[in-house]
């Protein structure tokens, strides 16, 4: 230890040690000037090699098994040591990944071996009880995952891209985009999303990636039959998209807790994803969160009633983020507009197995009696179940995401204006998308600039999807719930992750920055 180290230890009193044990009760600080205390389980489980992740927002105490952490620093390395050697890789390698792995997934042996291990997974979460919506693949997801790949296939080549030149007698100044380095992404079980994650690959990055555990078997799959063998048919470097393979959630703690990371990726939404960016953020990585999700939509005085019929019937055909969650219709047009809606979930329960509807307090005599008194069988994760059609709740439930499985599942509130109920968007919701259903160009604009919101629309709300809206896999959509992003839109995809390189030419070699005192040589 040099003698400045040693001075700046003996002024805080810093010493520092190996943490070989953990005892019952025992605090630990966390925030600066808060406290948590060590439960007995944790004493317990905690072994020599172990890492404890103290989660600096919350004081949650996470703990890393030494072979979790192993597993994660594994995979982390692998794509750290590919990303150094993929910038000696040609652009035209990187074109031919995407068209490999296009063409394994394409490939009926390979697919049927990814199918396979799907259907196991499948059964697996349903014998525990675990949602599968997302879960099980199919061959309009097989087709997706295709074209997403085919669209980065044919992508306008990213790394060394000018962004800007700035001319000076003498000399120039070049800003270009650059590679940023490993992208670390967690992801729940949709396996479409693995296609999405190699993206940033283009623009010459490289990946370490994490799947839920219901679909790890699936993940696996498509790394020995499509992923693995199309880095090596393209001559690109092992790792450069690495699967940390472990079902643990601890492998996520350990992965987005590691500082070689440039970008942690997080989808999902609630507590778990909020958990894993307070991770990455204390590490030092810059995080996308995808948050929580849940459309809003806004039914004005003058709406045409067909128009937003339409709107709500297209935004609930699944659920997604995307998927209408709250509309609020102004009272003085109930009349007529709630029975536009109803008629709009009628159609929506055909579709897909009825339909939940929810209804803020002093909202519910809008309703007909029918409505309010109708039970309905309800698809859940556990299976059927009936229940009243109609359930009242409080204002503040407005916050509630519906995570349906078969049946459409939203609320309903009246309120006494557009404004109302901007304001209602901007108190309650997770601050994502908001449509307004009116014929009124300035009552656009006023609430275009009263939601605090990234996607805004005037119809259905399922047009927030980076491939479908912009043409490009995205890797994640982020909300404005922890405030606005900086210098980028809420879609992230992989040609967004990159960093920017200054480059000088000098062409007079007696530039100085004090001419009049300088010699020219």
């Amino acid at each position: 230890m040099d003698d400045a180290a040693a001075s700046t230890k003996a002024e805080t009193g810093a010493r520092t040690g190996k943490l070989e044990t953990l005892v019952a009760g025992m605090p630990i600080p966390f925030g600066g000037d808060r406290v948590a205390y060590v439960s007995d389980k944790l004493a317990a489980a905690f072994k020599p090699g172990d890492r404890l992740v103290v989660v600096q927002e919350t004081g949650d105490l996470l703990h890393v098994p030494a072979s979790v952490q192993a597993i994660a620093a594994g995979a982390v390395g692998r794509a750290h040591d590919a990303f150094g050697q993929l910038a000696q890789v040609g652009d035209d390698a990187i074109t031919a990944f995407f068209a490999a792995f296009a063409d394994n997934l394409a490939d009926d042996g390979a697919w049927g071996a990814i199918a396979k291990a799907n259907a196991e997974d499948v059964a697996r979460a349903q014998a525990r009880g675990r949602s599968t919506t997302r879960l099980a693949v199919n061959a309009t997801m097989r087709a997706d995952m295709i074209a997403g790949l085919h669209v980065w296939r044919d992508a306008k080549v990213g790394r060394g891209r000018l962004v800007e030149r700035v001319e000076h007698p003498g000399w120039s100044v070049e800003q270009v985009a650059a590679p940023l380095g490993v992208v670390g992404f967690i992801f729940e079980g949709r396996p479409n999303v693995f296609a999405d994650a190699t993206g940033v690959l283009r623009t010459g990055n490289t990946v370490v990636f994490r799947i839920g555990s219901d679909a790890l078997g699936t993940a696996r799959a498509i790394v020995e039959h499509a992923l693995d063998p199309a880095l090596q048919a393209a001559g690109l470097p092992p790792g450069a998209a690495a699967l940390v393979d472990s079902p643990e959630h601890a492998a996520g703690w350990a992965m987005f807790s590691d500082p070689r990371l440039a970008l942690a990726v997080a989808r999902g939404s609630g507590p778990a994803v909020a958990q894993l960016g307070a991770i990455a953020r204390q590490a030092g990585a810059p995080v996308s969160l995808h948050g929580t999700g849940g459309a809003w939509m806004v039914a004005a005085a003058d709406a045409d009633p067909a128009r937003f019929k339409a709107a709500v019937y297209h935004s609930l055909d699944r659920k997604v983020c995307n998927t209408l969650n709250v509309c609020a219709i102004v009272r003085e047009a109930a009349g007529t507009l709630v029975p536009a809606f109803l008629e709009a979930l009628d159609l929506a329960g055909e579709r897909r197995r009825n339909v939940k509807l929810h209804v803020v307090e002093g909202s519910e005599n809008a309703l007909p009696a029918a409505w309010r008194a109708a039970r309905v069988t309800v698809g859940r994760a556990e299976g059927a179940v009936e229940e009243p059609k109609v359930e009242l709740l409080a204002e503040r439930d407005l916050a509630r995401e519906w995570e349906w499985e078969e049946t459409p599942e939203l609320t309903l509130v009246l309120v006494d204006s557009v404004e109302a109920a901007a304001a209602l968007f901007n108190r309650y919701s997770p601050q994502f998308a908001a449509s307004l259903i009116s014929q009124d160009a300035a009552a656009h604009e006023r609430f275009y600039s009263a939601v605090n919101a990234p996607f805004v629309g005037d119809g259905f709300t399922r047009w927030v999807d980076g491939q479908f809206a912009l043409d490009r896999p995205e890797l994640g959509l982020s909300n404005w719930e922890h405030g606005r992003l900086f210098a980028r839109g809420g879609v992230l995809s992989g040609d967004g992750v990159f960093t920017v390189r200054a480059r000088v030419r000098q062409s007079d070699p007696n530039l100085d920055r004090n001419p009049a005192t300088a010699k020219t040589l």
